[in-house]
């Protein structure tokens, strides 16, 4: 997804800044500036959302590494968030304080899509570690062992090969650069229906067990039923298959979000309130699929469009922004908390 304001920063900065977030800018002076924005600007919310991370010291090998982020960026940036007095909140403690419209409060939620086996073994112990509330979007498909996971079969198979074959052709990958590049293009390659053939023809030439990748990614439902035990832990649905809804016809979408609604709550025996649409921008989805959200039994969902939670009225289908992992300084989540991303997105037509 693009972040347009973390384009114009990315422009503007060293990139020894972005890479040495922790020393660019001291915690003082960020946490200052952000509660005396937050005085101007009043009350407001902030969801933001993610898929993966992973250790510092990996980070920069992934092949794929804007899908992740640095867990040392995120545990600097919820230490700030606290110190600069914001609420780390849910879903639906969010929606509850935006809709009473009195609070002073500006409020923060994180949602993680998808949840893959790093949700469970990295992320959600750092948010128990900070005391504070973290949501699930899930993908039954995952758990269910449906879905073959191959974008990260194939970062798997990339990150760990000094090369590899793509229709029987040798292509190098010795270097983190390469790696980055034959990721990307076959991404773009791979990318459509056929998604899966080229999958399943590339771990048959490269000697890859699809379904041993797919179980070294793939949360468990038994890692789930343990998740959702913990009350920082807020269990949402986010498709069974992942697709695109707006290209679905009707009785597809309706399986995609209520078939994932009642498989979750089937297994984990929990309410399931709220939904994320897949990919999440108005191409992605809209008042049609927002319907259906309804009818199925959802009491709100959220999008991928840019905006913040204002006080008041809340709408069914709210934004979150999407924090991109290559953008490592805490000036940007700061940027989006003051809107300016939003800004951004509809200056340029492109929510």
């Amino acid at each position: 997804m693009e972040d347009y304001i973390s384009t114009l920063f990315q422009d503007w900065a060293p990139s020894q800044m972005l890479d040495g977030f922790d020393t660019f800018l001291s915690g003082a002076i960020v946490t200052a500036a952000a509660r005396w924005t937050d005085a101007f600007r009043g009350a407001r919310g902030c969801f933001f959302t993610f898929h993966r991370a992973a250790p510092r010291a990996v980070w920069p090998s992934l092949p794929n590494r804007n899908f992740y982020l640095d867990l040392d960026f995120l545990d600097a940036l919820l230490t700030h968030l606290a110190m600069s007095g914001r609420r780390i909140v849910t879903i639906e403690e969010g929606l509850r304080l935006a809709a009473d419209g009195t609070t002073r409060d500006t409020f923060v939620n994180f949602s993680i899509d998808d949840c893959y086996r790093d949700t469970y073994e990295e992320v959600v112990p750092l948010f128990r570690r900070h005391g504070v509330p973290l949501t699930l979007f899930v993908t039954t498909g995952i758990p269910d062992g449906t879905m073959s996971l191959c974008w990260a079969g194939l970062e798997d198979t990339i990150r760990s090969r000094d090369s590899i074959l793509v229709d029987g052709e040798e292509i190098k990958t010795d270097t983190i650069e390469r790696k980055l590049a034959t990721y990307a293009a076959l991404q773009t390659q791979w990318d459509g229906p056929a998604m899966g053939e080229h999958y399943a023809k590339f771990c048959a030439g490269n000697g890859v067990d699809p379904l041993e990748m797919r179980e070294k990614h793939a949360i468990t439902w038994q890692m789930l039923s343990e998740l959702a035990q913990d009350p920082l832990v807020e269990i949402g649905s986010h498709t069974v298959s992942h697709p695109r809804i707006s290209e679905l016809t009707p009785e597809e979408a309706r399986y995609e979000l209520g078939g994932s609604r009642e498989r979750l709550r089937e297994k984990l025996g929990v309410p399931v309130k709220h939904f994320a649409f897949p990919y999440g921008r108005m191409k992605d989805c809209g008042p049609r699929d927002f319907a259906i959200a309804q009818e199925v039994g959802y009491e709100g969902v959220a999008t991928t469009t840019k905006g913040l939670i204002r006080p008041g009225p809340v709408p069914y289908a709210y934004p979150r922004v999407t924090l991109n992992g290559a953008y490592r300084t805490l000036l940007v989540p700061e940027l989006h908390m003051a809107g300016a991303s939003a800004a951004a997105a509809r200056a340029l037509g492109r929510v």
